[in-house]
């Protein structure tokens, strides 16, 4: 079972969040600031981490800066009083993975780390299947009814982020900054005209999925039957 790290300073928020967690058969393990965090990190390995803002020593944003270094493939559930639109945005910009204001339901924490987990139990195994399409990452290659063939780099990128949480809608910028890096120049077109490509190589191979513009939103991917 996954191994939970919660980091937060409120004894009896840290008792609630273990006591759900253990009864759905995690393991967890505590700490109540960055520092400490980083001290159980270094003698075991977590799955996942459950992570306050305000705490004293290492708050939650530099804590966020320190995994962004050495632990970006790492789930972060941010579970914070400070509940403004800022608060998230810079969360999410930090590398935070999901967002839950206090006070909370902990049956729904405990979902959303499963969900978070499922999602990157997925990426890490760098294939993902959509319909009768197969992305492999290691060989950047895709499979289509057992026909092989490479993608462009930056269209497989695209493609697997895509695929690889289907039905969730991704705002042009979201993808320019996950697929082409937040130091990127050029403009969100960028993603446009790779979306156009990647849609004009598998419709010729009748795939089973379908990538979707949602107006003033962005792209969302749909796996057909």
């Amino acid at each position: 079972m996954a191994n939970i790290l919660i980091v937060d300073d409120d004894p009896d928020i840290v008792e609630l969040i273990r006591f759900y967690l253990l009864r759905d058969g995690f393991k967890v393990v505590d700490a109540s600031n960055g520092k400490e965090a980083i001290e159980r990190m270094e003698r075991s390995k977590f799955d996942l981490i459950v992570l306050d803002i305000m705490m004293p020593q290492m708050d939650g944003w530099d804590f966020c800066r320190y995994l962004k270094g050495d632990f970006l493939e790492m789930p972060v559930l941010m579970v914070t009083a400070k509940g403004e639109t800022e608060h998230k945005l810079k969360g999410f910009n930090l590398g935070a993975d999901d967002y839950l204001v206090k006070p909370f339901d902990p049956i729904e924490l405990v979902a959303r780390v499963k969900l978070l987990l499922k999602r990157y139990r997925i990426q890490t195994s760098m294939k993902v299947h959509v319909g009768n399409v197969m992305l492999d990452k290691n060989r950047y290659e895709a499979v289509v009814d057992n026909l092989q063939f490479s993608i462009p780099l930056r269209e497989f990128d695209l493609l697997y982020k895509l695929a690889s949480f289907p039905g969730q809608i991704f705002t042009r910028n979201d993808l320019i900054v996950q697929v082409w890096g937040a130091d990127f120049e050029g403009d969100d077109r960028t993603v446009d005209v790779h979306i156009k490509r990647i849609r004009d190589r598998f419709t010729e191979l009748d795939c089973a999925f379908t990538i979707e513009t949602k107006r003033g939103l962005g792209y969302k991917l749909e796996v057909q039957g």
